[in-house]
């Protein structure tokens, strides 16, 4: 017999090293069945669980379990991102707490230490992946680092270097100076700062007493300046294009352009061209073949340098910056300075402001390997669910620039390429390729030295999804398993990751490496602020694995995922979805107590009873839904209606009415109705298995011998067949009578709530206006439904009304509920008034208050959203208080 409870915890560690040590999550590249496959978006070698990734991970894993009992040969593929920087600050730490600093390591020694705490910590993250559950096919699991994919990375750089994709060049680069080291976009977090504008007066070369103004919010690089713009159509400076402006503070001569990068409305309308330490000015400059001045040093000192005034040299630039201001001031060039808030880069990790930094580096050209993934997109061999991140993809890669794919780290792929001494460059596979590349080339030996830089960590990960099965070798998992079926991922690395890999997979293996991707939204706190560590609103899903389950933090994730919108994460949710699980867990101990276990061979199509086929089409419509919502990545629609299913239809509708032949004489109705129950119940669990698996495969076992199969020698739910909605029985006519019980039943316990009819209180009901097939289906089902609705009594009604009665309608009929001395009316219709009255001043304040633009403006969006849904909640329970009020009027 079950518990009374479902043991969450030991059934999760019991159920899932079994399932692991059997090998029944793994792919089977000879086998007939279609292959169906998801490579997992792989999680930082240095990270551990958050709720991103449990969100993530859980609908990769509803996916892969329902295409396995589908009978595809379906393969997850797992693995962990090596993540250059940050695993690099995680050792960087660790040896500094010893006392040592990375540098006296040296680089050998460093990367062996990287490669010690990989094997001791790395797996961190995906141990707890196991603890929610997902079904990777852990023997296949790859890293970033290992032997395999770096052959992969070197076969994809010198390929592209000889294509003539792949180029170093002196670029500006996003740069950190505390890691000194380019990084990418990804790696950037703009914020919020206050800061201030100075307007600085530029003298005109040859014109005493002339000048222009342009304000700028980083004096410092005004060093750099190598031109000022004003806008073609901008009358006040038309005489000055063409002229020279003096630069202060350094007497340096600069030329004035016309350009439409410079806004008239905005500042002055004359802007500093600094084109070697900001990303607009580079392009401005480049247009205007304008010198290229770095006045910056790694670490954002200011260079010894002519162009630099030997007072600055080797500042630090905010020193700087105060020593500029200050100068600028006392040479009569600062105009004024007005306070100004504007977001500033800042590294995600070093936390510093990242300089633009002019720098040799290596760099892809993306524009020519955007147009095929452009194309894949357009033409729907690869497409967005939703639909509107498309937008978001073409955007970023009709307008995509160079990408920077070098890092000046140690942990990461080093990058093959060699130097001679007269700087010339050869790539290669190995260095005794390059060195025969040099020997032909100069006509003997020449020393080499390689490129210290290791590669962008986003350049390995753009290969994942063939890299992972073997390419560049022509394995059968490749030829299997490529492309794969669908990527699920957040929008915040669609450009990053994801348009990345289409443009490597188009590329090397001429087909895109997925056909669908599918965006999902963030995890929010319950107000629907985004969880961080300063908010201290950042909830751990292996604390709520502990409390509620794996399976129910899994269901509240798949109900919440609605196509891409955030989810407002709530322990009262999981809770909720906790007590799904604990009715489906007691209707089960209901069905085992009361025999209903599955029979072997039982045919459903045999099924007289009309209960029983109305809940078999229930079933069926049941099963055909939930395939529908996975097919189309609804997983709200998946998880809704088997809730809707599990808890109304089947736990409190059938099972309720089933209590009549189960507790009959035995004989053909309750043997019919034991079988339909059970097969059912069974049918649930199946339906229920991809986002619930421990509880559906710990019920599905309690409730009879499975026999033989290969898991541990038993059969396994997550390998038995999905269920065939085509193949289950539809009745009509069975369905539209009980539909019609149950609307009759719900509506009598309606009047009777909204009456305030004690629940104890058994009543009489009266059927008005009922036509001979209503009457005769009431008499079918009186006794079902006197005990549903607490009713003494229901009986057809041929005379009036009786004064005093509540009244509601059931398809033609008219329901009556006398209820002259079951209540005080004349109480109830004043209790009544009082309450609609207060909905309705509610109502009038949060419109109101929705209706003030300031609020709206200035609120935050979860209060504004937050104010909306409660004005939602009053107009609907003042309608329903409405309707009773109507029930009972005089």
């Amino acid at each position: 017999m079950l518990d009374k409870t479902f043991p969450h915890a030991d059934v999760e560690a019991r159920l899932y090293a079994r399932w692991e040590r059997s090998g029944v999550f793994g792919a089977n590249p000879e086998s007939n069945a279609r292959p169906y496959c998801i490579v997992i978006p792989p999680p930082n070698v240095t990270g551990s669980l958050h709720m991103g990734h449990a969100l993530n991970n859980t609908l990769q894993d509803v996916l892969i379990r329902w295409r396995r009992m589908r009978g595809d040969d379906a393969l997850w593929m797992p693995g962990t991102d090596h993540a250059g920087i940050a695993t690099q600050m995680v050792v960087d730490r660790m040896l500094a707490a010893e006392g040592v600093r990375t540098q006296d390591l040296g680089r050998d020694r460093f990367i062996e230490r990287v490669w010690d705490w990989k094997a001791q910590s790395g797996g961190t993250i995906t141990r707890q992946l196991r603890r929610m559950g997902a079904s990777l096919d852990w023997p296949r699991e790859r890293f970033t680092m290992d032997e395999g994919l770096s052959k992969a990375v070197t076969e994809v750089f010198v390929a592209l270097h000889r294509q003539g994709l792949l180029y170093r060049a002196k670029r500006l680069v996003n740069w950190d100076p505390k890691f000194h080291s380019a990084i990418s976009d990804l790696e950037v977090e703009n914020r919020e700062v206050k800061g201030s504008l100075w307007h600085i007066r530029y003298a005109i070369a040859g014109e005493d007493g002339l000048s222009i103004t342009v304000a700028t919010t980083r004096p410092e690089t005004m060093l750099g300046d190598t031109g000022v713009a004003v806008h073609p159509d901008d009358d006040r400076y038309k005489a000055l294009v063409g002229r020279e402006a003096i630069l202060p503070l350094s007497g340096r001569r600069i030329p004035i352009v016309a350009d439409p990068y410079s806004d008239p409305e905005k500042g002055t309308g004359a802007v500093k061209i600094t084109p070697a330490h900001d990303f607009n000015d580079f392009e401005v400059g480049r247009r205007h073949d304008l010198a290229v001045l770095n006045v910056f040093d790694a670490d954002a000192r200011l260079l010894d340098i002519p162009e630099v005034p030997e007072a600055y040299r080797g500042l630090d630039r905010f020193e700087a910056r105060k020593r500029i201001v200050a100068d600028l001031e006392t040479a009569g060039a600062l105009e004024r300075t007005e306070p100004h808030t504007h977001m500033v880069p800042h590294g995600d990790r070093s936390g510093v402001v990242i300089e633009p930094y002019l720098t040799d580096q290596w760099f892809v050209d993306a524009k020519t390997l955007a147009a095929p993934a452009i194309s894949a997109v357009e033409s729907g061999r690869t497409v967005f669910v939703p639909r509107q991140w498309e937008n978001t993809f073409f955007a970023w890669m009709r307008d995509i620039e160079p990408w920077c794919v070098s890092r000046q780290l140690w942990w990461g792929h080093q990058i093959p390429a060699w130097y001679a001494p007269d700087g010339e460059i050869f790539v290669a596979h190995t260095e005794e390729e390059a060195k025969r590349a040099a020997a032909e080339k100069y006509g003997h030996e020449v020393e080499l030295v390689r490129d210290p830089d290791v590669l962008d960590t986003w350049f390995s990960s753009a290969l994942w999804p063939f890299s992972t099965l073997g390419w560049p070798e022509k394995t059968p998992e490749l030829a299997r398993y490529y492309p794969g079926e669908v990527l699920v991922t957040g929008f915040d690395i669609i450009f990053f990751w994801v348009a990345r890999m289409m443009m490597m997979g188009l590329h090397f293996m001429g087909e895109v490496p997925f056909r669908t991707v599918y965006v999902h939204g963030l995890v929010r706190d319950k107000r629907g602020q985004k969880m961080s560590k300063s908010k201290g609103n950042v909830t751990d899903p292996l604390d709520l694995v502990e409390r509620f389950g794996a399976d129910a933090l899994r269901f509240t994730l798949a109900a919440m995922e609605s196509q891409g919108r955030d989810i407002k994460l709530s322990d009262e949710r999981i809770e909720g979805y906790r007590n799904f699980g604990t009715k489906l867990w007691n209707a089960a101990r209901f069905c085992q107590m009361n025999s209903c276990l599955p029979v072997p061979g039982w045919d459903p199509h045999a099924a007289k009873l009309t209960l029983n086929r109305w809940i078999l089409g229930a079933l069926a419509e049941a099963a055909a839904e939930a395939t529908r919502a996975l097919e189309e990545y609804r997983f709200d629609v998946y998880t809704g209606g088997l809730y809707q299913f599990v808890w109304g239809t089947f736990c409190d509708w059938y099972l309720e009415l089933a209590k009549a032949p189960l507790n009959g004489p035995d004989g053909t109705e309750k043997d019919e109705t034991r079988a339909t129950a059970a097969f059912v119940l069974d049918t649930v669990l199946a339906l229920l298995h991809p986002v619930q698996p421990f509880l559906t495969e710990e019920l599905w076992h309690a409730l009879a011998d499975r026999g033989p199969g290969t898991c541990e020698g038993a059969r396994t739910l997550m390998t038995e067949p999905w269920p065939d909605a085509a193949a289950l029985p539809r009745d009509p006519d069975a369905e539209a009578e009980v539909e019609w019980v149950l609307r009759l039943v719900t509506e009598l316990r309606a009047i009777r709530a909204e009456m305030g009819v004690p629940p104890g209180k058994e009543v009489v009901a009266h059927l008005k206006d009922a036509h001979a097939a209503t009457r005769e289906r009431l008499a079918r089902w009186k006794d079902a439904v006197l005990r549903l609705a607490r009713l003494s009594d229901i009986t057809p009604l041929d005379g009036e009304v009786p004064k005093g009665a509540a009244q509601g309608v059931v398809d033609e009929a008219t329901l009556v509920l006398p209820l002259e001395g079951v209540i005080d009316l004349a109480a109830e219709r004043a209790r009544l008034a009082r309450e609609i009255a207060r909905q309705q001043d509610e109502i009038r304040r949060l419109e109101a208050k929705l209706a003030n633009p300031s609020f709206v403006a200035r609120a935050a969006e979860e209060v504004v959203e937050e104010t909306r849904e409660k004005r939602e909640a009053a107009e609907a329970t003042a309608a329903r208080l409405g309707a009773a009020l109507a029930r009972i009027a005089e």
